[in-house]
């Protein structure tokens, strides 16, 4: 039956994704000719609609750098100075097609061992050596793989400044030497570092201080992703999460002037006199920057924030894998649900929404598009990758990543008793738990899988885009049923040995 018809006999019931089922519809195409390009708010465009969530362990500069070049928009989380989320945004802003502008740098007076753990915590086999050990400092010389190894106790205890390269073996381009009319050019990079036979090419400023680096794998990496999400002038897309409280204002403040693109207002509990008045003066005083409101999980709070002046609306509360909140207050709604009446009503105003939670596997996805999301936020499914800042743990030869809910006790601890308007509370009852993810590697070989396992589902829908997708679900010519216990258990693994 139609999506209207099957909500309205089951008003009343609160239906997860895994509750409902899309009947397959006629085909005509194949699935390289599905398109994932979507609205993620009224005025900005993504060539794939994922986002990641804005817990402090699923997005940081890194991680929003990486999923940006794929498609997608990283939310920084804020549970952390104004001043480092500014800073982190900044990160971002100052990433220029292979232009590493933070790269990890180490002092002459550091240790073997100390590069050594620069590889092993962050993979980077490369690294510049300044005066004082600062991104920025003055460039001395660099360290590659091929100068040191701790194998059979090899350079062990011995300082950097004995194993580094002189500077006069190593290529280093001056800042005018790559760029044109003020703009910095990759491939006047890259024609150097070829030219030179080098691993890695320091950029640096009339000083000798280092601006940028650049290494051969990030300039494939930067042609392989024609598909980033950029800015105007040509920057990756970021967003911030901010509290909604009056230090909101100043935090806005400092991610603004660091050139954010997105501002999220997050919290729980979205459908507030606060957060209707800290959306009508961000409109009023930053009308350029677009706003995100949530979280909601019904049509009268969808309506009261689209009226405030939000480009878009995020769905979910309680859903998530790591989140309490529903079994400590009683409050939330099952997410297909929530998602179908928050979508119906913000279409009426041309605005689109975002499912927040309940994704732990692809169908989850597909489901959540179907419903009317034009995206989906996701934490664990981020959480896992490599480029997440979450704690990297062994067990029985397994890698984990650190994963916790923003209302978990150590996250709490740390601020995110904001996001839940418990922070002056004596007793804090958190909403979140702690707990861990396998790692999936790198979120350039982990969100390629989710889209092609997107494109997939959407194809056997018969949807070409995510807009087709919304039409055929809301015409009735994509049909939807209720899954019985049996018919999950039937869909899913079963009787193998």
């Amino acid at each position: 039956m139609d999506a209207a018809v099957f909500f309205s006999l089951f008003n009343g019931y609160s239906l997860a994704y895994d509750d409902i089922i899309f009947l397959p519809n006629y085909v005509d195409f194949g699935v390289a000719d599905v398109s994932l390009v979507t609205k993620v708010t009224t005025s900005l465009s993504l060539s794939l609609p994922f986002i990641s969530s804005p817990m402090d362990t699923v997005t940081e500069s890194g991680l929003a750098i990486a999923l940006a070049l794929e498609g997608g928009l990283g939310i920084i989380h804020y549970n952390m100075s104004p001043e480092r989320q500014a800073e982190e945004i900044a990160k971002v802003k100052r990433y220029k097609n292979g232009f590493i502008a933070e790269p990890y740098t180490l002092s002459p007076h550091h240790t073997i061992e100390d590069a050594v753990e620069l590889n092993r915590k962050y993979g980077y086999t490369t690294i510049p050596i300044t005066e004082d050990g600062s991104p920025h400092g003055l460039l001395i010389s660099l360290l590659t793989k091929f100068d040191y190894s701790l194998q059979y106790g090899l350079h062990k205890g011995k300082k950097v400044q004995e194993r580094m390269r002189p500077i006069e073996d190593i290529p280093v381009a001056r800042h005018g030497d790559i760029t044109e009319n003020g703009e910095l050019l990759l491939q006047k990079a890259n024609l150097i570092l070829l030219d030179k036979r080098g691993i890695a090419l320091p950029v640096v400023d009339d000083k000798g201080c280092l601006e940028y680096l650049v290494t051969r794998t990030d300039v494939e990496k930067s042609e392989a992703y024609p598909c980033a999400s950029l800015d105007a002038k040509r920057q990756l897309l970021v967003g911030a999460a901010v509290e909604t409280q009056p230090s909101a204002y100043d935090r806005i403040a400092k991610l603004v002037a660091a050139g954010v693109d997105v501002i999220i207002f997050d919290t729980s509990q979205g459908y507030s006199s606060y957060e209707v008045q800290l959306i009508k003066d961000m409109k009023q005083n930053h009308p350029d920057i677009q706003v995100i409101a949530g979280n909601v999980v019904t049509g009268e709070a969808t309506r009261a924030l689209i009226t405030a002046g939000a480009d878009a609306i995020r769905i979910g509360m309680g859903i998530g894998s790591i989140c309490t909140t529903q079994e400590v207050c009683g409050a939330g709604r099952g997410q297909a649900s929530a998602v179908y009446e928050c979508a119906a009503v913000a279409k009426k105003y041309g605005v689109p929404v975002i499912a927040d939670g309940g994704i732990s596997q692809i169908s989850h996805i597909t489901k959540a598009l179907g419903l009317g999301a034009s995206c989906v936020m996701m934490g664990s499914l981020f959480a896992c990758t490599d480029e997440a800042p979450g704690e990297v743990m062994y067990e029985g030869g397994v890698k984990f990543k650190k994963y916790r809910g923003m209302a978990s006790p150590e996250a709490l601890a740390l601020g995110g008793s904001k996001r839940y308007s418990i922070e002056k509370e004596r007793f804090r009852v958190p909403e979140g738990v702690p707990g861990k993810v396998v790692s999936r590697g790198s979120i350039h070989s982990w969100v390629p899988i989710l889209a092609a396992g997107v494109k997939q589902g959407m194809q056997k829908l018969g949807a070409k885009a995510i807009i087709d997708l919304h039409c055929l679900v809301s015409s009735g010519a994509i049909r939807i049923e209720r899954r019985s216990e049996g018919a999950k258990h039937e869909g899913g693994v079963h009787d193998i040995s």
